[in-house]
């Protein structure tokens, strides 16, 4: 379907047509007449030649004949030249059943024994016969007292082979120029007929290459491509177009910094620049859907792909990153909102029991209360700050352990947790123990005798994470997709998706070279696991890597 103008053109001016079907086709029909030209004149100038090489051959043919006929040389040496001579009525006989133009007998001295015009005879020749006297045979174009002739030129000999005398024969090149010009019209018939062919050819390629580019002009086209260089490069989201082969035809510096890909991707396959996983079957269209969640090197992306008319697709790309940060950061707030509303009443509760307590005069009892009290958060403080050296790690877990005993689920730390002030990247670690936590104590909220027990423990430069939790657990056929993006079984959020603490905790894992595993617990539940090899700094020398 043709497009509709997309640019004012201005008035219609005489001229170079500015529309590519146009333009093409003036050029096709010209580049076709000329060669056709060219062809049938190239084809014309060796046809005159061979046709004079043609007409000169016949002429020095008979020639030979008649110089070899008996008595000729004889009759030369016995009688005058005349009339009504001997040689006279050879050479017209000869010419007569030849058809040539003239047959002409001379003496060493150039004097015509024979000709068609016989008063010329005993006149000397108008052209030079000295090559054929000296015993040379001759071919050549040249003209006479008949005119321009193809003339053939041999020596005549006596008995004792000596030179006597020439024979001089000319076709009549009006006769040659005839054969030349009848050949003309079959050869502009077959060259007509080559340039209707090329031109009808020339019309359905313009006609088509009308149709893919909806009749614009070749400014039009020019105009586009910047703008959307222009447009593609400066937009703040990801193109990726792919042709029907599946190759990169196009990334835009979004799409390159969003994937971590550089220029040279272009052209490439995608099976060749992206590893396996959601985000390649997403942009390969393997897994279909508007606004598809996948992971690519730590960063959250919304990937929506359109297939193409030529069997290629265009796929966009947003970055969720920094909204999913603060999505989960809402849920953060508004699980942190509740367990304050809840700490509000708790603290309500015993301030109110402490009252009751002074107004008694228990005063012994109500000390006790309080120290009771403080030493539970002081204990659990102190039990994580000793165990867990990072401050960023350490006060998350203190967090996450207040959130999550305001949800009835105890979270401790493992026994034999030792983790030194020693972490290369604190905000990634945190990132993985805080997913985890996350939904352990999702899972583990409402369980009987809910628990969450995180272990860390650090072996040379690697870390090995463990976080069981007390909830149903994981079927095993379900382990692999679990860290597949969008796989959950929560109902959905305030920002409105799931599915990719898991992905994020496997993909940072995995940049540092680690791994995430699951397995189910022996008292039930689930139990993560992530090895992490590279994740502490080498140790002081001095202080041994402790505080």
């Amino acid at each position: 379907m043709n497009a509709p103008p997309l640019f004012d053109r201005g008035p219609r001016r005489f001229g170079w047509p500015q529309r590519v079907f146009s333009q093409v086709l003036l050029m096709q029909l010209a580049i076709i007449t000329g060669v056709t030209v060219l062809v049938t004149g190239l084809f014309l100038a060796p046809l005159s030649a061979q046709l004079d090489d043609e007409a000169m051959r016949r002429a020095l043919a008979i020639a030979q004949s008649t110089a070899a006929q008996p008595g000729i040389a004889e009759d030369l040496r016995t009688t005058e030249p005349s009339a009504l001579g001997p040689v006279q009525s050879a050479a017209e006989r000869i010419r007569r059943s030849t058809g040539a133009e003239y047959v002409v007998v001379m003496d060493r001295r150039g004097v015509r024994w024979s000709h068609p015009e016989a008063d010329r005879i005993g006149e000397v020749v108008s052209t030079d016969p000295g090559d054929a006297l000296r015993g040379r045979e001759v071919m050549e174009i040249d003209s006479g007292t008949l005119g321009r002739s193809a003339r053939g030129k041999v020596p005549l000999r006596g008995p004792g082979d000596e030179v006597v005398g020439a024979v001089s024969v000319g076709i009549e090149y009006d006769s040659v120029r005839a054969r030349l010009l009848g050949a003309i019209p079959g050869l502009l018939a077959y060259a007509g007929t080559a340039l209707a062919v090329g031109a009808l050819a020339a019309y359905l390629i313009s006609r088509r290459l009308q149709r893919q580019t909806h009749d614009l002009a070749f400014s039009d086209i020019s105009a586009l491509l910047t703008e959307r260089e222009a447009m593609l490069h400066s937009i703040r989201e990801g193109v990726v177009a792919l042709d029907g082969t599946g190759r990169n035809r196009l990334l835009n510096d979004e799409a390159q910094r969003l994937l971590g890909l550089g220029p040279e991707a272009a052209g490439r396959p995608l099976e060749e620049v992206l590893d396996p996983g959601r985000t390649a079957d997403v942009l390969a269209g393997r897994v279909v859907g508007d606004d598809l969640l996948a992971v690519q090197g730590g960063r959250v992306l919304l990937a929506n792909r359109m297939e193409t008319d030529d069997g290629g697709a265009v796929v966009t790309l947003r970055d969720r990153t920094e909204l999913e940060h603060l999505g989960r950061e809402l849920d953060s707030t508004t699980g942190l909102i509740d367990a304050l509303r809840a700490q509000d009443h708790e603290h309500a509760n015993r301030l109110h029991t402490l009252l009751g307590l002074l107004e008694l005069e228990m005063h012994e009892d109500a000390m006790e209360f309080v120290t009771e009290v403080v030493g539970v958060h002081r204990a659990t403080a102190e039990q994580v700050t000793e165990k867990v050296r990072d401050p960023l790690l350490a006060a998350l877990l203190v967090g996450k352990a207040t959130v999550a005993a305001e949800r009835g689920v105890s979270l401790r730390v493992a026994p034999g947790t030792l983790l030194p002030d020693r972490v290369v990247d604190p905000r990634g670690l945190v990132t993985v123990v805080g997913n985890l936590v996350d939904n352990a104590t999702d899972a583990a909220a409402g369980s009987k005798d809910a628990r969450i027990e995180v272990g860390l423990r650090a072996e040379g430069r690697t870390v090995e994470l463990r976080v069981r939790d007390s909830g149903p657990g994981i079927a095993p056929e379900q382990h692999a997709s679990i860290f597949t993006e969008g796989w959950s079984t929560k109902d959905l959020p305030a920002h409105g998706k799931r599915g990719l603490g898991l992905p994020l905790v496997r993909r940072l894992a995995e940049r540092q070279g680690g791994s995430v595993t699951v397995s189910g617990a022996d008292e039930g539940g689930a139990v993560f696991t992530v090895v992490l090899p590279e994740a502490l700094g080498t140790a002081s020398p001095t202080t041994g890597g402790e505080r």
